[in-house]
């Protein structure tokens, strides 16, 4: 993986250097020490992952995230600071931060998130080719489907919807979607339910329950803990962050409204880790 750092304390840049050089994590490309200079240089390297600081000098790291992300979306960001305010941290995950690490630097922390990102970027590139997985061989096909399922009902688990009406149809649709090699964005919900059922609208209205009932298991989590490893890995990557934090405010009795589930990027978000 190519590495870029952003960090104006040097001393931090070279420890990060020599944890991700020694663990063998990739390749440094890059560095700067202010968000001016690392935008610049991010459109010109393009690098895979970007160790980025909070707090900066004429440009923050949230800004940062927010305005590379227009350029270049695969390229996957790792927040780092000591700052541990929870609506600062938010506010870095809905700029398309994908992990934080906290400060004082730990190796064994950033090895384990770098690693983890690191896997997530290798998945992303294998799903536009994840028909070659599939062969003429009808049980290696079967051992593959399985294999599928079970990453799938593990997440179900975590998010604890895999007691819900609607888990057995969710299942059934992601399996669809990864034996097809397709995606959501080749149908409507409403669209993708008529292939399963004669009446769609109820089999749209069991998967909307289900998933929503992920959102605030979620929100609980993160009202709890915003480190809380499920709610940090399920937040973005099955919902929307914005819209999980509204759900957020909605159980602390801050607002009235409540957050609203995507099913598509829900579904499409089980395909992924599915793959995995």
């Amino acid at each position: 993986m190519n590495i870029y750092i952003v960090e104006d304390d040097f001393n931090i840049v070279a420890i990060l250097e020599k944890i991700i050089t020694d663990k063998e994590l990739g390749d440094v490309i890059g560095r700067a020490d202010n968000g001016i200079k690392a935008l610049k240089e991010i459109k010109l390297l393009q690098p895979d992952i970007v160790l980025v600081d909070l707090l900066m000098p004429g440009k923050d790291g949230i800004s940062l995230v927010r305005e590379a992300k227009v350029i270049n979306r695969d390229i996957q960001y790792i927040m780092i600071s000591q700052v541990s305010s929870k609506d600062m941290i938010a506010k870095a995950y809905q700029s398309g931060v994908e992990y934080y690490i906290s400060k004082p630097i730990d190796a064994i922390e950033v090895q384990t998130v770098v690693n983890k990102v690191s896997e997530k970027i290798e998945i992303s590139r294998k799903l536009c080719k994840i028909q070659s997985v599939f062969s003429d061989d009808n049980s290696n096909r079967e051992n593959d489907d399985k294999n599928y399922i079970q990453k799938v009902y593990r997440v179900m688990q975590r998010i604890g919807i895999m007691g819900e009406a609607g888990s057995h149809d969710i299942l059934d649709i992601v399996k669809y979607l990864i034996g097809t090699n397709q995606t959501m964005a080749d149908f409507t919900v409403r669209g993708i339910c008529s292939i399963f059922a004669d009446n769609p609208k109820t089999l749209e209205q069991r998967i909307r329950r289900t998933a929503n009932i992920g959102m605030i298991n979620l929100a609980n989590l993160g009202i709890e803990d915003y480190m809380n490893e499920i709610f940090t890995e399920y937040s973005n990557g099955l919902y929307n962050f914005e819209q999980l934090k509204t759900e957020m405010d909605f159980i602390r009795g801050k607002s009235r409204k409540r957050g609203k589930v995507n099913i598509k990027k829900f579904i499409d978000g089980l395909v992924y880790y599915g793959t995995l």
